[in-house]
């Protein structure tokens, strides 16, 4: 392992970065940054066949970061050179200055960086619910998690993978609202950046809308990266809803013919 902190951290990302779901560009990236204690965040970039719902390498870690509670960040790489508008991006989503040390990396701060440790783990410490009732508690707890200071409106949102983790996430906003993420692509963003792309199941609530559906954005990605897995949605004192993506989005675009070919 490299001795430089930065040098490990950038060996990280690109461990990470064959985890990329790049089937249009086949252009993996990936992204990592360091936390305080050395503990690291994983990201990478997570394409659809609607392009604009393309979830960059950088928001994917930081909303990870985010919707687990962690804002210590103190240094950020990239697989490729930073542009202009992402350390836009992290100043305010971090509300901390950036100073980049090289054209792939960025620090917060004069002080020595810790050396890079061990992935962050976002998994809830719970064992795999045994029910869609059990689901949509562990869905209300990662609503705990959301960062939404602009709508007040929070959204989980679990992941559960066939080993049995359960991977939260929960809505990220940002100044630019086109730079925030939804719950439900917070959560499969995480799944990927960790190496997940077969789920059991997938479960979200509102716990101020128990009526409300997932919007129209993530039920494209849904529809894209977790066709056919059994999709809970919370309905407070009512029972929960049990449908699939292609139900809630009939005809989803499937950008078949636009994937690269080898």
């Amino acid at each position: 392992m490299p001795a430089d902190p930065l040098d490990a951290l950038r060996a990280h990302a690109r461990a990470v970065a064959p985890r990329a779901y790049v089937p249009y560009t086949r252009q993996p990236e990936a992204a990592a940054l360091l936390l305080s204690d050395g503990v690291w965040v994983p990201g990478v970039r997570t394409e659809n066949a609607a392009f604009p719902l393309l979830i960059p390498a950088l928001v994917a870690a930081a909303t990870m970061a985010r919707a687990t509670g962690r804002t210590d960040v103190r240094a950020a790489v990239l697989t490729r050179p930073f542009e202009p508008g992402e350390i836009a991006f992290l100043l305010s989503a971090f509300e901390v200055d950036w100073q980049p040390v090289a054209a792939d990396a960025l620090v917060t701060g004069e002080a020595a960086l810790p050396a890079p440790s061990d992935p962050l783990d976002p998994a809830l410490p719970f064992p795999a619910p045994a029910s869609d009732a059990e689901a949509v508690a562990l869905a209300e707890i990662a609503a705990r998690r959301a960062h939404a200071p602009y709508s007040d409106f929070p959204v989980g949102c679990v992941v559960e993978t066939a080993d049995g983790r359960v991977l939260p996430g929960a809505n990220v906003e940002h100044p630019d609202w086109t730079r925030g993420l939804c719950a439900e692509r917070v959560a499969l963003a995480t799944a990927r950046a960790l190496g997940y792309d077969a789920f059991r199941r997938i479960t979200v609530v509102c716990p101020r809308a128990p009526g409300a559906t997932p919007c129209g954005s993530c039920r494209q990605v849904l529809a894209e990266l977790a066709p056919g897995v059994p999709l809970v949605i919370g309905r407070g004192a009512a029972a929960p809803e049990t449908t699939t993506p292609e139900a809630l989005l009939p005809g989803a675009f499937s950008g078949n013919l636009l994937r690269s070919v080898e």
